[in-house]
């Protein structure tokens, strides 16, 4: 009989306390949580069952999301992260549920994360490994979504692509592709007809990485946290290796 009392902390994350009772999680809530509730329901409604199922709040106010079993692509790095089949599952997963998120717009949304122009898609802000869940054969889920917020596709696919075709220093890639070469599959598979351009998404991921260090900075001078300041201090140092075009 499953037991749906015990808690089992789910290390990982940066941002939240989460853990895992039975077959849900729950993490700390936030104003964002019922924007963020309301846009699992609006894209599992139109079919994409690979984000977790909205569960509402527990009995201590935390967010309830049901949970998706399999690894996730944390440290170190395991090998299906450089896969070409894992980087096709990713691209066409996050256009599913970027397709899926236009038109959501409820009354009052509150965002976690900063509105950015032009507002095509829900962009889900943090669509890396560490964020997907891998069954041992596929990509079979993206989670960790609370920071989504509107914004341009370029915006994830710009982060997705840093952290599966090798710019990432913690994330050292075989060298069996360079990068340009996968971000070139990486693109293709989310679809030319909607995907930007190799140029448009290098800007993009030097502004993003730059956005994150500051980001990352302000919350480590809150918080007290020095291993945050190492990790801004790794955004800064992996834009300026990033190609200039």
């Amino acid at each position: 009989m499953e037991d749906t009392t015990t808690e089992q902390e789910l290390t990982g994350g940066n941002v939240n306390d989460v853990v895992r009772r039975g077959d849900t999680v729950r993490r700390s809530a936030g104003p964002w949580t019922p924007t963020v509730q309301a846009l699992l329901a609006w894209v599992r409604a139109q079919g994409v069952s690979f984000v977790p199922a909205p569960l509402g709040l527990d009995e201590r106010g935390r967010e309830v999301l049901g949970w998706i079993p399999g690894e996730t692509g944390g440290w170190p790095v395991p090998d299906w992260v450089w896969t070409a089949a894992a980087r096709e599952q990713a691209a066409g997963m996050l256009r599913t549920v970027h397709d899926a998120s236009v038109g959501f717009a409820p009354p009052g949304a509150v965002w976690r994360s900063p509105v950015r122009e032009p507002a095509e898609v829900v962009c889900l802000n943090d669509v890396a490994p560490y964020n997907m869940v891998h069954d041992g054969e596929r990509v079979v889920g993206f989670i960790d979504v609370d920071m989504a917020a509107p914004g341009p596709r370029a915006w994830d696919l710009a982060y997705l692509a840093y952290g599966m075709c090798g710019w990432c220093e913690d994330m050292p890639a075989p060298a069996d592709a360079r990068p340009e070469e996968r971000r070139a599959h990486l693109l293709e598979a989310y679809g030319p007809d909607a995907a930007p351009g190799a140029a448009v998404v290098l800007r993009t991921m030097r502004e993003r990485l730059l956005d994150l260090a500051d980001w990352t900075e302000e919350r480590a001078r809150t918080t007290g946290r020095d291993d945050l300041r190492e990790h801004a201090a790794l955004y800064r140092r992996d834009v300026e290796r990033l190609p200039r075009r």
